[in-house]
């Protein structure tokens, strides 16, 4: 393939590019990458994609479309090309999301106990308090190690002049490591002489991390038994749930699993009952007790909260946590690390007007042809207009769900993510792409060098989110010798 061929439809604009400089010569830590696509022939490249795409659908890399009307079960779109990323960069990735994480970790203890940062006004007690993901059923429940967010899933995008921003923090039951881990298995197997050229770091040592942090929570006993609780095989990340499961070698459990007596949790097994130390739920605060939050779930354990707030039991991540996710919170993150560390934040968040504030809710409707306005509870790209791509229709439609529910909503400048070569078509194009790195917090802050690096397969689009059309690629991060 010749690289007039290959090359043509890679076009550079504003945004940054991963592999490109702006006169278009390959970035140091792509060079070689660039050199070896060069060589690939067209069949070359359709074999390797097919055997990627065989693969993920024997081993069920699969996601849940929700209202598709040509069935819910998809593979997962994997893109052949690699994000690369130098130590240096992520190094800077690493001391940011490990302040970040910190001063949420200790927004959340303060909220449910002294409330020193409400007290001082820092942040508002009245946007606190009205978050639906506030639950006042944990105040003064001491949580194992005093750690709430021992799973973080913190979406990164990367402006224009190369500086990685947050785009939101996922603190709930983030979702999509294990497509991290599938993707590595997948660019060794398509191209091993290029990952062995480039010295990565691993990624591989994720499951037996995540077991290490949800062992350093167990309560009472230094040999806990740990079980994933799952709302079952219809939940859009079931794929990762069993994935997750078998690579920790614990149990899979679901709700009716599990059964509580004099305030501990037992799992049935056929040989009787077993005590539960620790919980790793996927399950959402709001089914996961139907005697103390919804009383018609069917997927949770009836009298959990109990054996929680007994210390009995530790759940991973705590409940509660969804009340730092709130996108209208997230603005007050960077005064949440100063008012606990007393330092500025190294990785920043992106402007963002709060629509509870009548000036800024005035500017966000003059100008929603140029903004994005996004619900303040919801994920996976919905509840979200994004202004230059909208219809009039839209923007009406929007400004009167502003005009009703301010506090629902917040807005930002439509953002420029940064672009990555994607093979589409049998053509090298470049797509807009964001990163969403896994923390994990144990006995200490531990981040997994690289992350799911997620794909808007769309050409112009920048939405994502798998459920909305996007797709993931492996990230490769570089040790110092290799950049």
């Amino acid at each position: 393939m010749h690289k007039e061929d290959f090359f043509t439809h890679y076009l550079l604009d504003t945004a940054w590019d991963e592999m490109c400089r702006p006169d278009g010569s390959a970035r140091n830590h792509y060079v070689e990458l660039m050199k070896r696509m060069q060589q690939i022939t067209p069949q070359e490249l359709k074999q390797r994609q097919q055997v990627a795409d065989d693969t993920f659908l024997a081993q069920g890399v699969t996601f849940t479309v929700y209202g598709h009307e040509a069935g819910t079960e998809k593979i997962f779109p994997f893109d052949l090309i690699p994000r690369i990323i130098t130590d240096r960069e992520w190094r800077r990735v690493e001391q940011g999301l490990t302040q970040r994480i910190t001063a949420l970790n200790m927004f959340l203890h303060d909220i449910y106990h002294d409330e020193h940062i409400l007290r001082d006004g820092v942040v508002p007690r009245d946007l606190v308090y009205s978050c639906r993901h506030y639950r006042r059923e944990m105040r003064g429940v001491s949580v194992p190690q005093g750690i709430y967010i021992n799973v973080t899933g913190s979406d990164l995008i990367r402006l224009p002049n190369g500086e990685f921003v947050v785009l939101e923090d996922n603190l709930r039951v983030p979702s999509g490591v294990s497509y991290m881990l599938v993707n590595r298995q997948m660019s060794k197997q398509v191209f091993p002489q290029l990952f062995d050229h480039y010295n990565v770091q691993s990624v591989e040592q994720y499951g037996q991390m995540l077991l290490s942090t949800l062992r350093s929570l167990a309560p009472h006993t230094n040999e806990p038994n740990i079980v994933l609780l799952t709302p079952g095989s219809y939940n859009s990340a079931y794929f990762e749930h069993t994935y997750l499961a078998r690579q920790m070698g614990i149990q899979l459990v679901e709700g009716r699993d599990l059964v509580i007596h004099n305030n501990t949790v037992y799992m049935r097994t056929t040989s009787g009952l077993q005590k539960v130390d620790v919980i790793y739920r996927r399950i959402d605060d709001d089914f996961i007790d139907p005697l103390v939050f919804r009383p018609d779930s069917v997927l949770g354990v009836p009298g959990l909260m109990h054996a929680y707030r007994a210390g009995n039991v530790a759940i991973a991540n705590a409940l509660g946590t969804g009340v730092a996710d709130d996108k209208a919170l997230y603005a007050y993150v960077p005064a949440m690390i100063k008012y606990y560390s007393g330092q500025e934040p190294i990785i920043n968040n992106v402007e963002t007007y709060l629509l509870s504030d009548a000036q800024q809710r005035q500017y966000v409707l003059d100008n929603l042809e140029s903004l994005v306005v996004k619900a303040v509870g919801e994920s996976g790209g919905y509840g979200m207009l994004i202004g230059p791509q909208s219809t009039a229709a839209q923007r009406a439609e929007f400004a009167a769900r502003i005009t009703q529910e301010p506090r629902g909503y917040i807005a930002q400048p439509t953002l420029q993510l940064s672009r990555a070569p994607c093979i589409i078509d049998g053509q090298l194009e470049a797509r807009h792409v964001d990163l969403r790195p896994y923390i994990l917090y144990g006995d200490r802050v531990t981040i997994v060098p690289g992350g799911l690096t997620r794909v808007a397969l769309t050409r112009g689009s920048l939405v994502v989110n798998s459920s909305q059309g996007g797709g993931s690629k492996d990230t490769w991060v570089l040790y110092a010798d290799t950049e």
